[in-house]
């Protein structure tokens, strides 16, 4: 009789030899040990069943690991500012500032006196400065949340005036007629799907109106037999009336002569422009408030602005851009 075969399970490698191994220090430097340690557990026993040979556990283990997220792609769309891809990829500059900011940072501190300051005031003092236009300035965590703060404390229980032609979906699923109604606000839609005038509006805005509001159809473009209001004769109807430009443009651009820019917009009269971060501005996500000081700071002082305001990291690469 010949001798009894080796039981492979003896010759299956040990679960600290396997985590000392240098293809898995990497893992376990981002992933942390338990979660590798639990990858390592799973191909051990699929070694012992004879699945793999115990030479392949190590490859096994690193095959089993989830990838890291979020994971870099090469955007090839031909969509520079693709929503599905991150939009704006960050400069080196706010990269460098994220970085900086991943530690302990006076965000909310003031190194002179010791004392508590005003959050993200130098970033805030940034995007002042870039857009003088504007008597003040906020920052939340994106755009939609930029508009629902501004309907929740102008519109709350009254009605928002609005052209039919705008009322647009803004990815998702998520429509902004329903974005504004949750704030408790009523919508007062006037005009068509292509044509509005302002002598629509005048009809509709009275005592129960909390604002107009004229949004920038920026994914879709209706042409032909078409009219629109222009911000600087809504200003005429003796409501505040908000901008949502959506693309974060802070000023005209010559490549960009259709695109509306915040300093222009204010210029013409509107009380308050709403903008993204991360689109043209190239940026982080975040939601812009530019406008008169008094409404600025009515946003601001909101209990909801708590709930959507912006971290530290992000405070820190919407400075740098």
């Amino acid at each position: 009789m010949g001798e009894p075969a080796a039981d492979p399970r003896r010759r299956v490698p040990r679960t600290d030899t396997l985590l000392a191994d240098a293809r898995l220090a990497a893992a376990v430097a981002t992933l942390g040990r338990d979660r590798v340690k639990a990858a390592v557990v799973a191909a051990q026993h699929r070694a012992r069943r004879g699945e793999i040979t115990p030479e392949e556990v190590a490859a096994a283990t690193l095959a089993g690991l989830p990838p890291p997220t979020p994971r870099a792609v090469l955007n090839a769309t031909g969509v520079v500012l693709h929503t599905n891809l991150g939009r704006a990829p960050l400069s080196a500059a706010a990269v460098a500032a994220v970085v900086a900011a991943a530690g302990h940072t006076d965000v909310e501190l003031d190194l002179a006196t010791g004392r508590r300051a005003r959050r993200g005031r130098d970033t805030l003092a940034a995007l002042a400065a870039a857009v003088p236009d504007a008597a003040a300035v906020h920052v939340v965590n994106n755009g939609a949340a930029a508009l629902l703060l501004a309907a929740t404390v102008l519109a709350a229980g009254r009605e928002v005036v609005i052209s039919r032609g705008e009322l647009v979906e803004i990815g998702d699923g998520f429509r902004l007629p329903e974005l504004l109604e949750s704030t408790g606000a009523r919508l007062r839609e006037v005009g068509t799907t292509n044509r509005t005038t302002l002598t629509d509006y005048a009809r509709a805005v009275g005592p129960h109106t909390g604002f107009v509001l004229k949004v920038h159809p920026a994914n879709f473009v209706v042409t032909g037999f078409t009219s629109a209001v222009p911000v600087r004769e809504l200003a005429t109807l003796g409501v505040p009336v908000v901008a949502d430009i959506g693309s974060g443009l802070l000023t005209g651009d010559p490549l960009l002569p259709d695109e509306p820019d915040a300093a222009t917009t204010l210029r013409a009269g509107a009380a308050l422009v709403t903008a993204s971060g991360d689109k043209l501005l190239g940026g982080p996500q975040a939601g812009l408030l530019l406008g008169d000081a008094d409404l600025v700071e009515r946003l601001r002082r909101h209990p909801l602005a708590r709930a959507l305001r912006v971290d530290k990291l992000t405070l820190a690469a919407l400075a740098a851009t």
